[in-house]
């Protein structure tokens, strides 16, 4: 899985699993470009760690001009787009009867609405090359649900069409469209729950233990790497068993 001279665009890049990407990505050689929506000191630490030909750009993804200017600065100086990850997310938890419509409207915007709009701005360089690899994270609550987060699995679950559709509108231009659908992962979102809470949630998983940010990073490597050079449309699930 080597990416010298590729040029990769990562979403929610400054922590949790989008900074374990960025990372594992610039140990690979690749040129990489993180976005963050705020939090500036967790981006620049990442830059660091993901190598010397890393940098940031700040922007919200929910706003699609933002989104299709961010991925034209991006070709603009490097050239070109080989790979984009789309990974800035939100979770705004409630039962449904009591959800509003501004917390519904936050998640799908961001986790949707942006990642499409990504999507439609990457794909027009990526054709022009004639090659280029996206990779959606989705959620394993998008896959089966989950109380409380009708928003949160609506959002991951339109993630899965989202790919399925591109990947075949865009197979014919060498361009792969697949998704990774994480577990229960130890990162920020995970961090404030409860040793109860954790205890039952382990006790879903077959493996018996929350994953890493690190080993759903190898997963998008391997989907945005010539190692699956035959693999479009697919979800690879990476959740220790908790759904199959």
């Amino acid at each position: 899985m080597e990416f010298t001279g590729k040029v990769v665009l990562i979403t929610g890049g400054s922590r949790g699993i989008g900074r374990a990407c960025a990372v594992a990505f610039g140990k690979a050689g690749a040129t990489v470009v993180l976005t963050y929506a705020g939090n500036e000191a967790a981006a620049a630490e990442a830059v660091a760690a993901s190598g010397p030909n890393a940098r940031s750009m700040k922007f919200d993804v929910s706003n699609t001009a933002a989104c299709a200017a961010a991925v034209d600065e991006v070709v603009k100086g490097a050239g070109r787009l080989d790979v984009l990850v789309n990974n800035a997310g939100v979770a705004i938890d409630g039962l449904v009867v009591r959800l509003k419509d501004d917390d519904w409207d936050r998640t799908l915007d961001t986790n949707l609405k942006g990642a499409f709009a990504l999507c439609r701005a990457a794909a027009r360089p990526m054709m022009k090359q004639r090659s280029g690899a996206i990779v959606n994270l989705t959620s394993v609550v998008g896959e089966m649900g989950n109380v409380g987060q009708a928003a949160y699995a609506a959002s991951k679950a339109g993630l899965i069409g989202l790919t399925k559709s591109l990947a075949r509108e865009l197979a014919s231009r060498n361009i792969r469209v697949n998704a990774v659908s994480p577990g229960f992962i130890d990162t920020d979102m995970t961090a404030g729950l409860n040793a109860e809470l954790k205890a039952k949630m382990t006790e879903a998983i077959p493996l018996g233990r929350l994953g890493t940010a690190d080993e759903v990073a190898r997963a998008v490597l391997f989907l945005a790497s010539d190692a699956a050079s035959y693999v479009t449309g697919e979800v690879l699930k990476v959740n220790g068993g908790m759904y199959m």
